[in-house]
């Protein structure tokens, strides 16, 4: 239990320049040897104006030195994931089998049934594997011979 307060504590207080990390589960296990928290059931993340629904989330930290803040490397959500994300004037919605989050390079990576739609410009990506850094902009797509990548964009007409 003293880990697990900790471990809220230390969590929130990485994210507390931009607002809480609030994660609702029916159940949660962690192992301080492993540095991995996992929860599972009805898992719904909060942070900020983003969110994040899966059936198991992972979450893996770097442990540092006692009494520190412990840092997040990773989070992988698995299982029925669904997000909305709004940063950097974007704002995406999407959906997968599995999403990886690499806080440190602003990296998302969706695998599996890929979706996401940039909201504000209407823009739809499908595709096996979706890969996106925040900082630079950039994203990659690839498909199978079965799924191919479909990018659906509005365009205005001329016509008015």
């Amino acid at each position: 239990m003293k880990f697990l307060i900790g471990f809220l504590i230390c969590i929130t207080a990485v994210f507390a320049a931009t607002d809480k990390l609030i994660i609702d589960a029916s159940n949660f296990e962690t192992n301080d040897a492993k540095g991995l928290s996992i929860f599972t059931g009805n898992v719904k993340l909060k942070m900020a104006k983003d969110r994040l629904n899966s059936d198991k989330l992972e979450i893996y930290v770097k442990p540092q030195t006692q009494g520190k803040a412990k840092k997040p490397l990773k989070y992988i959500a698995t299982g029925n994931v669904d997000f909305e994300i709004i940063s950097n004037a974007k704002h995406y919605k999407g959906r997968g089998n599995k999403v990886i989050y690499n806080p440190d390079k602003q990296e998302y990576t969706v695998i599996g049934n890929g979706y996401l739609k940039e909201v504000k410009e209407d823009r739809e990506l499908f595709g096996e594997k979706i890969f996106i850094n925040q900082l630079t902009g950039s994203a990659k797509v690839s498909g199978s011979k079965k799924k191919p990548v479909r990018f659906i964009l509005n365009i205005e007409s001329g016509d008015k």
